[in-house]
């Protein structure tokens, strides 16, 4: 089973939860930032995770670009799609809803949100005083949810069977 991830991330919360879920997938995992440009042939991968960080009920502008552009092939595989806040998980719910399509959060066999800390470490002088003023941000410690991440590459790994149901 072949998997891309394709992700993009303006702190290393979300680059970190990428190389964190890839360890934990089974089969050959890929891993691509598009914050450069993308132009990989999806009809190599049988499943593909889409994510970002969330910012203001938005994903990043360049996720927003790579499902408009590639829906038809987006349709024809297996979809997982997840965000990385650092806020309050119960908002994070609220966001997750509106920061894809609904037909991708139709087609998607999982969603989920890593929670965890902001990498004050890999941010501007500038970037950090207004997160640090928005969220009280103060340490340079990132901390994420394994457990989310956990469950998502499981039910990303799980077979669906037809004759399981009739059990």
């Amino acid at each position: 089973m072949k998997t891309i991830i394709i992700y993009t991330s303006s702190n290393n919360c979300t680059q970190r939860a990428v190389r964190e879920l890839s360890q934990k997938l089974t089969g050959e995992v890929q891993t691509i930032d598009i914050k450069h440009s993308y132009n990989q042939n999806l009809d190599d991968f049988d499943r593909i995770v889409v994510g970002g960080s969330i910012r203001g009920q938005k994903t990043m502008h360049r996720i927003n670009q790579f499902y408009m552009n590639y829906m038809l092939v987006l349709r024809t595989k297996e979809i997982g799609l997840f965000l990385c806040s650092s806020g309050d998980l119960v908002l994070a719910q609220e966001e997750i809803k509106f920061a894809f399509p609904e037909e991708l959060h139709q087609l998607a066999k999982t969603e989920a949100i890593f929670t965890g800390q902001i990498d004050a470490g890999s941010m501007s002088f500038l970037k950090k005083f207004f997160i640090g003023k928005i969220s009280g941000l103060r340490d340079k410690e990132s901390i994420l949810d394994q457990e989310a991440i956990d469950l998502f590459a499981s039910q990303m790994d799980r077979t669906y069977h037809p004759f399981l149901l009739l059990i």
